[in-house]
């Protein structure tokens, strides 16, 4: 384990007990709203004072100038606007009306960057409770975040464990934690196979925390370049707000990030039109209800030709928009989905066949069960590649890759984990692109016809285990070859017995 490492395992370690001591009688999804924004504040007023440490030594004795330059850093903190201002108010019976005070000074004087970024309200009675009760947690809290400093923690270490505390509290949040993030190792894959380039445009429609969208930003740093564009839109005005400060603590001020209804009320636009990405990903919610079926035949982007989904499964819903906002030819799409999405018939049927007609599903992962604290249910990851339409430099490959990963994973009690191994497995498994005996298998439009355009895995690649066939004949023959020789045996055991004085 290096430095960094080590320095990442013990910050996460004291950032989450600091937060989980604080905790009353809020369940987790909501005490998150409050927590992650305190360490948010923690670290800008923390970086803010390392600033004012290296001016100072720059300028001793000129503060006027010392100013100036701290107003023309990433961020500016104003008087009476950091936390070491709320600590210096811990007893005020007013704490957290004060800290809200404090919040809303560091948006108001960072509005480019950082309106509306503190959403939650610390002096909410509803949430909170009463007076005692709402001071007594919040100087808890308070309290525990003042033993840590992180003048000197580097962003990506912070910004990591920003990330694991998210984690950390979807786990104890159950069904709701599918509302801000999706499990790192899953979304590791998913960036991965999306396979994004320099100068790549990466989008995720539904981008919860915007874990993924980042994950997907690292692959091209893997490459040796820092040139790439983050794009995402979150419907959940608090989770939102969670993916601005996730960017902002990974140094992604720049990402564009959108609050609204991606199927109702696209919001990443230019010219009036839908912009077009290199590549997207994403985790939908599955099978959304009321997703929007009633408008989609006067979309004002046509994004429906192929088809309104149910009104009840907003699933090819998402995948639509998806394939409408990737760039035409050459855009790649790597999005999860429920089971149902690969062999449901009906309008996602007719949807389903359209897309293999036009040749642009290029492979199908069948994940474990039991991954994700929303469904214990296994999920699939489609890949769709427009690089396979006419015009694009892959419109000669004509199968679809199959790969059945269902047993790919590591048994824990809470749930199961998809390990590093296993992501290595099914990722150089896709990339070889070749058969598999009962894992992976390519399979022509053809055979897809011949099963009326079903996706189920299952159909394409063979998992059945022959048992091993037991011959009784021959078994009650060796156990009436046995028969002697177990009496013999017993006779024997009876005469040792006697000599040790001891009757049967």
């Amino acid at each position: 384990m290096n430095e960094d490492q080590k320095k990442q395992e013990e910050l996460n370690k004291i950032l989450w007990d600091s937060a989980n001591s604080s905790r009353s009688q809020l369940n987790a999804a909501d005490y998150m709203n409050y927590v992650l924004p305190m360490l948010f504040l923690k670290y800008l007023s923390d970086k803010s004072k390392k600033a004012h440490e290296i001016y100072k030594a720059r300028f001793p004795s000129d503060e006027k100038r010392i100013e100036e330059k701290m107003k023309l850093d990433r961020f500016y903190l104003p008087p009476k606007a950091s936390f070491d201002y709320i600590y210096s108010v811990l007893e005020h019976d007013n704490l957290g009306e004060e800290i809200n005070k404090v919040l809303g000074r560091i948006e108001d004087a960072n509005k480019e960057k950082l309106d509306g970024v503190f959403s939650v309200d610390f002096n909410s009675e509803a949430s909170l409770g009463k007076i005692n009760e709402r001071n007594k947690m919040l100087r808890n809290l308070v309290n525990d975040f003042a033993k840590i400093d992180l003048r000197d923690v580097k962003d990506d270490i912070i910004g990591n464990s920003y990330m694991y505390m998210i984690e950390r509290f979807g786990a104890d949040a159950g069904k709701k934690a599918g509302e801000f993030f999706t499990v790192r190792n899953v979304a590791n894959l998913v960036a991965r196979l999306a396979e994004p380039k320099a100068g790549a445009r990466i989008c995720d429609p539904c981008m919860g925390s915007g874990g993924l969208l980042l994950l997907a930003g690292e692959e091209v740093e893997k490459l040796g370049s820092k040139n790439y564009a983050l794009y995402g839109q979150e419907s959940t005005g608090s989770t939102y707000q969670l993916a601005r400060m996730n960017m902002f603590l990974h140094g992604k001020d720049s990402a564009r990030l959108e609050w609204g209804d991606t199927l109702n009320n696209p919001l990443l636009v230019e010219n009036d039109h839908l912009m077009k990405f290199d590549n997207i990903v994403s985790n939908p919610p599955f099978s959304l209800k009321k997703w929007g079926a009633e408008q989609a035949d006067t979309d004002k982007y046509k994004r429906f030709w192929r088809g309104v989904p149910p009104k009840d499964k907003g699933d090819f819903a998402f995948i639509t928009h998806m394939i409408e906002t990737a760039k035409p030819k050459t855009g790649r799409i790597v999005v999860i989905v429920p089971h149902g999405v690969l062999f449901r018939s009906g309008a996602e049927g007719k949807i389903r066949e359209q897309l293999i007609k036009e040749n642009i599903i290029d492979a199908v992962i069948g994940l474990p069960a039991g991954l994700f604290q929303t469904t214990g249910i296994p999920v699939a990851v489609l890949i769709i590649d427009r690089s396979r339409e006419k015009g694009g430099v892959n419109e000669n490959k004509k199968n679809i890759f199959f790969i059945e990963a269902s047993k790919e994973f590591k048994a824990n009690k809470a749930q199961n984990i998809l390990a590093q191994e296993n992501i290595e497995k099914i990722y150089s498994t896709y990339k070889a692109r070749k058969n598999v005996e009962k894992f992976a298998r390519k399979v022509d439009f053809k055979e897809l016809e011949e099963n009326d355009f079903n996706l189920n895995i299952t159909r394409y690649v063979d998992t059945f285990v022959e048992e091993e066939t037991v011959n009784i004949r021959a078994n009650l023959k060796e156990l009436a070859e046995l028969e002697p020789q177990l009496q013999k045996l017993e006779k024997q055991m009876v005469v040792y017995l006697k000599e040790l004085g001891i009757t049967k």
